[in-house]
């Protein structure tokens, strides 16, 4: 999370999802280029930057999809996902082959988040799948303030098969502190991993924001591919009716592993 993204907004403080405006597009292509992309002029579709190519939209619990792309000018293993709730886009990320969280942009108000360089411990998405678990130890920057994540993710020998395809289950613990290490943020639960596309999914989690403890469950329900109907959708479709009883995703919050 590194640094201000030039003068458009005001990133001090996070507010809730809100509509995807043109004027807030106008101000993230300049900073983000290819990285952050528009939706097309068909309503309810979503189309990839120039020299990118989508591969995967995924429908989740908590009323949440993730349109998942790859490109051309980036290093080999990287890849982005555009993730949607009611109210629209709501974040763009990127990860590197190892599953680090290189960049992503928060938007409404728009702030883009970044790896520090020389992670103590880097999370390595290989180590997870040679040894069964992979501890994470670095430091990441937003508006200029520099906090640091630790925690773990670790294979339960559990697989389920969701929509035709074969996830492997994870459990975590994550812990993100402030400088002087106060506690800013932490969760545990459970997740799914493709070795394939080597991507997290979420599961049943339980996130503390300061709080109090909030349930989440963001469980993929469908996987949908180019030339499927609803692939690169902005719709998400599954649990947008919940009001009150269920686990929800928590709103407005960036989620590590969780938007991949």
């Amino acid at each position: 999370m590194d640094g201000q993204q030039g003068h458009c907004v005001d990133p001090a403080s996070r507010a809730p999802h809100a509509l995807w405006r043109a004027a807030m597009l106008a101000c993230l292509l300049p900073l983000a280029g290819a990285a952050v992309h528009a939706q097309t002029a068909i309503p309810g579709t979503f189309a990839a930057p120039p020299g990118c190519t989508g591969f995967l939209t995924v429908q989740s619990r908590g009323c949440t999809l993730s349109n998942h792309y790859r490109c051309e000018a980036d290093a080999d293993g990287d890849q982005w996902s555009a993730s949607f709730d009611p109210d629209g886009l709501f974040r763009v990320g990127r990860i590197d082959r190892e599953t680090q969280w290189i960049e992503s942009y928060s938007m409404t108000p728009t702030v883009r988040q970044s790896l520090d360089p020389g992670p103590a411990d880097p999370a390595s998405f290989s180590e997870l799948l040679a040894d069964g678990i992979d501890t994470y130890d670095f430091n990441q920057t937003e508006a200029a303030t520099r906090t640091r994540v630790r925690g773990f993710d670790t294979l339960t020998g559990r697989s389920v098969t969701i929509d035709g395809v074969k996830l492997q289950e994870t459990e975590f613990d994550f812990l993100e502190l402030s400088g002087d290490g106060t506690v800013l943020r932490k969760a545990t639960g459970q997740q799914f991993i493709s070795p394939e596309w080597r991507l997290f999914f979420s599961g049943i989690e339980e996130w503390d924001f300061g709080e109090g403890p909030v349930p989440a469950d963001g469980t993929p329900k469908e996987f949908i591919f180019p030339g499927e109907k609803g692939f690169f959708s902005t719709r998400p479709i599954f649990d947008c009716n919940v009001t009150s009883s269920g686990l929800e995703t928590p709103s407005g919050k960036d989620l590590w592993h969780a938007e991949f």
